[in-house]
């Protein structure tokens, strides 16, 4: 038998070797991997890219200088319940009636419900199943898919992640913090004096001295190495900086050594030390992502559900806090890292808001858009890409309830609008409004409400009409309700 000649030998392997090219080439590229990176009860300036000189965040600031950084981003209520079922499904909170913490129904019925002259709104207390989820959507596009964390969601076991299109689900229940932040995790909580007791264990098992946002963070960083080489959606939802404030030791005595920032409000080590915990979170994601290959092919969004613990924090340079409706309690941190898309430290002062999320993901990764699903929501690419403007012109929330007092100042039942650089808010209790002009007072100072009544009453009229198309609940009139002279 006669050998090959060698050029008969070189042709065939080049023949191959072209082959190989060509199959390669025709396969088509992985779809982007989707982070979440959502912090509980962050404030607007709880992080050094949005203003704070006390607390240290060095990977989230670098996570901005590489994506695009948001000035006028809105969570979708002041409590977390609400912004995390509205995150989930592209719906505003008032659409889904997931209106309140859950479940703090009857909060303010615990008097007999004398104290308050309407009657807290009754609202859903579990995730429908019948909606999709944006991890539902992704799961059709071949995404694995994993919530690490806090869930809170649901009232009952059966809407926990695993039901709702989460093939992972770490730390996720029904309740609204972790009892402690260190293992063995223990929780014990009751909705007031003469309730019964419930108590948990936010994870099943660890080490003595694990501290939860570092365990949450290995799971990730698990998760991540499990799934690289298929695209994966990590819904990563840090108990951390939500209250009880347990800190790691040695962080916070480092703060307890360096100058408050007084004048902005940011003054509490303890609080600091779980900030740069956060942090060092996001920098063991990113350094995973790197050292995988994945950096360049994953989009990460940094959020925060609602503003921050008015007792434990300021949201500089707004008024109000976590359970209020004032900028401060709505307004939060939002960074987008689009690897080839966002430009380098670019910023956007376009109003934005939670549910615009889950269209903006769909439409990231290639995915068709569901806009029956995320009604509420609009996709964000135009802005990312700085190619074009938001076909939107206000932004709206619906709270029918009464937050509890454990937060200044705490929310009555109200509706709120911002449109433009205007925003008004519609006391439901005795029609009182409230109209600021954001652009020259950010700080809401300055009721404009008797001075300007036409745009008020336009903007009145914009959210009953908002409210009759979604079809809010109402809170009712009071019978029980026994006027107290202050």
């Amino acid at each position: 038998m006669k050998r090959p000649r060698p050029f008969t030998a070189i042709v065939l392997l080049l023949l191959v070797t072209l082959c190989n090219i060509s199959m390669a080439a025709a396969q088509p590229p992985q779809k982007p991997n989707i982070i979440v990176f959502l912090v509980d009860d962050l404030g607007y300036s709880d992080v050094s890219c949005y203003g704070s000189d006390y607390y240290e965040t060095p990977h989230i600031d670098q996570l901005a200088e590489s994506g695009m950084r948001f000035t006028d981003a809105y969570a979708s209520s002041t409590l977390c319940s609400p912004t995390r079922a509205s995150l989930l499904t592209g719906k505003n909170p008032a659409r889904l009636h997931i209106t309140h913490a859950i479940p703090i129904q009857g909060y303010r019925r615990i008097d007999g419900g004398k104290g308050t002259p309407l009657k807290d709104a009754d609202y859903v207390m579990n995730l429908p199943l019948e909606e999709v989820t944006i991890a539902e959507a992704l799961k059709v596009g071949g995404y694995a898919t994993a919530s690490i964390g806090k869930w809170h969601v649901c009232d009952d076991l059966a809407y926990y992640p695993e039901y709702q299109g989460f093939d992972v689900n770490i730390g996720g229940n029904h309740h609204g913090h972790t009892g402690e932040h260190f293992y063995p995790y223990h929780g014990r909580w009751r909705m007031a004096e003469g309730h019964p007791w419930v108590e948990w264990n936010t994870l099943p098992d660890g080490e003595q001295g694990e501290y939860l946002t570092d365990r949450l963070t290995a799971e990730a960083v698990d998760f991540i190495a499990d799934n690289s080489d298929r695209p994966f959606f990590l819904y990563l939802s840090h108990y951390a900086v939500h209250t009880p404030i347990h800190a790691k030791k040695d962080i916070q005595e480092r703060y307890e050594q360096k100058a408050p920032d007084s004048l902005k409000g940011h003054v509490k080590p303890a609080y600091a030390a779980m900030i740069e915990s956060v942090d060092a979170s996001m920098g063991a994601i990113m350094e995973k992502l790197a050292a995988s290959g994945l950096a360049e092919n994953t989009i990460v969004i940094f959020a925060s559900d609602n503003g921050g613990h008015g007792r434990q924090t300021s949201n500089y340079p707004f008024r109000g806090n976590k359970g209020n409706f004032y900028e401060g309690g709505i307004r939060v941190p939002l960074i987008v890292r689009w690897p080839g898309v966002t430009n380098r430290t670019s910023v956007s002062e376009t109003p934005v808001i939670t549910t615009d999320l889950y269209p903006s993901i769909l439409d990231m990764v290639g995915l068709p858009l569901m806009p029956d699903q995320h009604r509420d929501g609009v996709s964000l690419v135009p802005v990312l890409k700085q190619e074009g403007t938001l076909a939107r012109e206000a932004l709206y929330w619906h709270f029918p309830n009464y937050v509890g007092t454990g937060h200044p100042n705490p929310a009555t039942p109200l509706s709120a609008i911002r449109y433009h650089d205007w925003k008004l808010i519609e006391s439901l209790e005795d029609g009182t409004l409230e109209l600021y002009d954001l652009k020259t007072d950010q700080e809401e100072l300055y009721n404009l409400a008797s001075s300007n009544r036409k745009m008020a009453k336009s903007l009145q009229q914009m959210l009953e009409i908002w409210r009759n198309q979604i079809d809010v609940q109402m809170p009712e009139i009071n019978p029980a309700y026994q006027k107290t002279e202050k």
